[in-house]
């Protein structure tokens, strides 16, 4: 009898058609298809569709938008085990489903601008689904006064682009550590500690180093520096994925493949499978790629809870990607499969597989933490490509011989988050999260005034935009970025219980390095002075 952990190929999987299908008799006969039919669906047009609309955009948008700014508050998440309290919009957009499916399709409106934000940028999540809001109401409001809608989005594209040019040219690049505490610091809802801990992180590692977060067994938060290394490649399939809050595939002491073989075979793979499933590891494949019948066959059994694996392809193109496998295999301790050397991947043992204490795999990236008994392995292939990068006379060559030394000597800073309960530990997690990603995204695209203001001084350059537009509709899109841009300012002095409208014009009469009247200052008693110079304070946020 077969081992109910037995490995399952994917050819033996029945269609879902098929799965309906059923005989009518054991004598072969006709055939008798079982009918699923389709959900009623709700259609509504005109004004009952975007009331309901709009009702699920603000529902969703004011539980976000109480979050907003340094008085902003926490939301209570009621679910499984314990309650959840976070600060986080995209965690609690993601949370919320609406009883009504008008309504839910508004709400999940605004539950995609976070998502999108927090995969592009990881952070501004709060802010963007408040820009969403406020885009939205104002452009069913036009709609609804007859305004073509399909101008108004045109409109909309011409005044966002000229204003992110405008944007580019007002940043400035991050200066130090302070700039990078103080990001930190704002984007973890003023919490000091985190931007001291990330300013910390990157001084280990460097702007272009890899930070982790991870739950401590103590009480303390602290960061540590490990050997690993960050590679530019995602999971092939997103049924790889074990983490579905964040969309990543989460390792711990996971065994590693490495090899430059394409694995498309059922039988190339097969064999492997099996000793991982007999050992419970969890497993890695990194190959030059998976396809067809071996893919499939890692998924099916990934879903069936058999095995959990994922697989991503090989860095780098070439030469260099042989060169890069090799790095990644003394980095876990792996034996390289390579293709000249003639070793199969259905002949991998065990011992020729590497082992990782800890693998992030995200849709674009992949972070390996290294064992600890690699490190004497790694430093001896420093020394050997910093002898290559000596005696080559090629630009191109050094740069990338430089790069994997960057890779493998700058290591991972490891952020150990500890708390005395799951609910903080969580919270806690998050806003590290958040810090990190603003911290980053800040590093690449630069700094501007915080607290709204930036978007506020943006606001004043609508009407030299619109001026060049000449059709009706479109300068109505035109009209309804000037009027959102100065929303999540007014939500931030709201929920410090300051007179929203008092502040933008504050802000919009002031110079765009100076903070606006009532820009928070830090103190204790909720003062808000002005002017203040908003980038030496450290208001700021990255673009």
């Amino acid at each position: 009898m077969a081992s109910a952990n037995a490995i399952s190929t994917a050819s033996i999987l029945r269609s879902p058609q098929q799965g309906l299908s059923r005989r009518g008799n054991r004598g072969g006969g006709r055939s008798r298809r079982m009918v699923v039919r389709a959900q009623s669906k709700d259609i509504a047009f005109d004004e009952k569709s975007r009331t309901s609309l709009q009702a699920g955009v603000n529902k969703l948008a004011d539980a976000v938008g109480v979050t907003l700014g340094p008085r902003g508050r926490n939301v209570v998440l009621d679910e499984f085990g314990n309650p959840k309290v976070v600060n986080d919009g995209v965690t609690i957009a993601r949370a919320i489903e609406l009883a009504d499916p008008m309504e839910n399709a508004g709400a999940a409106l605004i539950r995609e601008v976070a998502s999108k934000t927090n995969d592009s940028a990881g952070d501004g999540t709060t802010t963007a689904s408040v820009l969403a809001r406020e885009i939205i109401k104002l452009g069913l409001l036009s709609v609804t006064s007859g305004a073509n809608p399909v101008s108004i989005k045109r409109g909309i594209d011409k005044t966002v682009q000229g204003l992110v040019d405008e944007l580019e040219s007002k940043s400035r690049p991050v200066k130090g550590r302070n700039d990078i505490k103080a990001i930190a610091s704002i984007s973890a809802g003023n919490d000091e500690i985190i931007g001291t801990m990330i300013a910390d992180a990157i001084d280990k590692v460097g702007p272009d180093g890899v930070l982790s977060i991870e739950s401590s067994s103590s009480f303390e938060t602290a960061v540590e520096v490990e050997e690993g290394m960050e590679i530019d490649r995602g999971y092939i399939s997103p049924q790889f994925v074990n983490n579905q809050e964040k969309l990543i595939v989460e390792f711990e002491n996971a065994r590693v493949l490495v090899t430059d073989h394409k694995i498309s075979s059922i039988k190339d793979i097969i064999p492997l499978l099996e000793k991982a499933t007999q050992l419970r590891s969890l497993l890695l494949i990194i190959a030059e790629d998976v396809t067809g019948e071996a893919l499939a066959t890692l998924v099916v059994n990934k879903l069936r809870g058999i095995i959990n694996v994922a697989a991503i392809k090989a860095p780098g193109f070439g030469e260099r990607r042989k060169a890069m496998l090799q790095d990644i295999a003394i980095l876990t301790g792996a034996e390289f499969q390579a293709k000249d050397l003639g070793l199969l991947i259905e002949n991998t043992s065990v011992e020729q597989l590497g082992t990782a204490r800890k693998v992030t795999i995200t849709q674009n990236s992949t972070t390996i933490i290294a064992d600890a008994a690699t490190k004497d392995e790694i430093q001896a292939r420093i020394a050997q490509i910093k002898k290559e990068l000596e005696e080559t006379d090629s630009v191109y060559d050094s740069e990338k011989l430089a790069e994997r030394i960057a890779k493998l000597s700058g290591g991972v800073a490891v952020i150990k988050v500890g708390a005395a309960t799951e609910t903080e530990l969580e919270d806690r997690k998050l806003r590290i999260e958040d810090a990190k990603n603003a911290t980053f995204a800040a590093i690449e695209e630069g700094i501007v005034p915080g607290g709204g203001a930036a978007f506020v001084h943006l606001s004043t350059y609508v009407p030299a935009i619109k001026e060049k537009i000449e059709d009706s509709d479109e300068r109505l899109g035109a009209d309804i970025v000037q009027k959102a841009l100065v929303a999540p300012a007014a939500l931030i002095a709201h929920n410090a219980g300051v007179e929203g409208e008092v502040v933008v014009e504050k802000v919009r009469d002031s110079e765009w390095e100076m903070a606006s009247a009532f820009m928070r200052r830090g103190d204790a008693q909720g003062q808000y002075r002005y002017p203040i110079p908003v980038l030496e304070l450290g208001r700021i946020e990255a673009v």
